[in-house]
């Protein structure tokens, strides 16, 4: 039989990212996919700020960034005319995008679809020491107090101490576990996800787009760019034949070469399930939550899964913390999963929600009770046993910048401290103290800090950042999250870390 500290089942972006959070802290790990191969037909383009923070930690943002579209000269985000050559003759060349954001170290040059993402990833896993099985089923589990025993397609059996199930939005783990379902679950109508091949750069030369909206009635959808010059999607109703004349007709190029890859099946949902976690079976991706595609905020919200428990799951594996600490996986994504599938929902009623700027966009968020997209994706709070007296409160709909304040529960206020060094490289994927800067010749609180951190085996930091309380400190998380403001002395530390760590408390 074969053993391994955590089996992760499904091998899509999800699946793929996890397993990279998890090598990186350390964890054996091996991960098992049904298809053959990673998957050529892309079902996602948009990463998000937080997501390239991820990759930032795991060293992989330069790799993905090169795969990734290059669109620093500007783009339409969403777009809609009769035909792509109506866009291409009246819409204005696309605004210029900044490519890096104030509140976030983190930067990537245009979308980078999964069919581009999924390789570097999958490499990634590898280099670092997991195991990546195409071809490979998960027939059925067990589990006990110990661990859980898997059965494969291979006839292989394999012995876990923990499993993660990142097997899509029709999860047969969720399903065996019988784990529920909440949300209005399918929204739409069973579409088509057609993804073709056809040179279309003198269409869209200067005006690139993240999905055009067709409007001809000979071949009504969505048009999605996956390379921006050959490679595009299209979404429209099963009554339509996946033909190069749809292709022709929502172009408007009657003589087009066009090639048909391969064709989905595709509707939207909207669901959550009604836990995340079950003894030592561990839900994410669409597995735990499906996400409209309205803000890409899915397969972000996927990944995020990983980040969160790979930590997690690291230090109780080396017993550094209790196993309660894992309860906190549901406790702060479940919720963070519900307020994503809220937001695509309203944005669905009004996609203007999502793409409008300006103070009247604003205004128009603040009346359909809408976050600004920037909010969705980082500004997220966690209240669990994992952070010392949280501020679930979000200060701005509007402000990411404003909802990063240093408040427990937090993502880490970034903060350039040298050339290219950010606040947040600090952390190291390690718990980490942050002290203000001393302003004179000797800061004895921060002094005491730096001692008692390093006296505990912590990362510490003396850096200028006006959210760290003065003679306090910040206790930030491996994953980068606020754990702790202290406003004294570091006297509570070790007592903090062992309640945060669930140490003495067997869960």
């Amino acid at each position: 039989m074969r053993t391994t500290e955590v089996l992760v089942v499904g091998g899509g972006s999800v699946g793929l990212a996890t397993a990279v959070f998890l090598t990186h802290h350390g964890v054996r790990t091996l991960l098992v996919e049904r298809d053959e191969g990673p998957r050529s037909h892309p079902r996602a383009t948009g990463i998000g700020v937080r997501t390239v923070e991820m990759l930032r930690e795991t060293g992989l943002a330069g790799a993905v960034d090169a795969v990734a579209l290059d669109w620093s000269a500007g783009a339409l985000g969403k777009a809609r005319a009769r035909t792509l050559a109506d866009l291409a003759e009246t819409a204005p060349p696309a605004p210029a995008v900044p490519r890096q954001v104030p509140y976030s170290p983190a930067a990537l040059r245009g979308p980078c679809p999964q069919n581009r993402l999924d390789p570097v990833l999958l490499a990634a896993a590898r280099e670092r020491g997991a195991t990546v099985s195409y071809g490979t089923g998960l027939v059925s589990f067990t589990q006990d107090e110990e661990g859980v025993t898997a059965v494969l397609s291979t006839g292989e059996r394999v012995r876990a101490r923990y499993l993660v199930a990142a097997d899509g939005v029709r999860s047969e783990v969720r399903a065996a576990l019988g784990i529920g379902l909440t949300g209005p679950g399918a929204l739409t109508e069973p579409g088509q996800n057609i993804l073709f091949r056809a040179d279309l750069r003198e269409l869209v030369r200067g005006r690139h787009f993240v999905a055009c909206e067709i409007t001809d009635p000979a071949a009504p959808g969505m048009l999605i760019t996956i390379d921006g010059e050959k490679e595009w999607v299209f979404l429209t109703g099963l009554d339509r034949e996946p033909a190069p004349a749809l292709i022709r007709a929502a172009t408007g190029v009657p003589d087009l070469d066009v090639e048909i890859l391969s064709t989905l099946v595709w509707r939207v949902r909207a669901q959550v399930a009604e836990r995340f976690a079950q003894g030592r079976v561990f839900l994410a991706g669409d597995a735990a939550h499906a996400v409209p595609p309205l803000g890409a905020f899915g397969l972000n919200t996927g990944v995020a899964d990983g980040h969160n428990l790979a930590w997690k799951l690291a230090l109780v594996l080396r017993g550094e913390a209790g196993p309660a600490l894992l309860g906190t996986y549901d406790a702060e994504r479940r919720p963070v999963a519900s307020l994503t599938m809220e937001q695509a929902l309203v944005r669905m009623s009004d996609p203007a929600l999502h793409w409008g700027h300006g103070p009247a966009a604003a205004e128009a968020r603040a009346a359909a009770g809408a976050l600004n997209a920037p909010v969705v994706h980082l500004g997220q709070r966690y209240v669990s046993a994992a952070v010392i007296d949280p501020r679930p409160e979000l200060p701005s709909a509007e402000d990411v910048a404003a909802c990063l304040d240093g408040s427990p529960g937090s993502r880490m206020p970034h903060a350039w401290v040298s050339e290219g060094v950010s606040t947040l490289d600090l952390v190291r994927s390690r718990f980490t103290v942050f002290t203000r800067r001393p302003g004179g010749d000797r800061d004895e609180a921060g002094t005491a800090w730096q001692a008692e951190a390093a006296r505990l085996g912590l990362n510490a930091h003396a850096v200028d950042l006006a959210e760290i309380p003065p003679g306090g400190a910040l206790l930030v998380r491996p994953d980068g999250y606020v754990a702790w403001r202290a406003e004294g002395g570091p006297e509570r530390l070790g007592g903090v870390l062992d309640r945060l760590l669930a140490r003495g408390r067997d869960g």
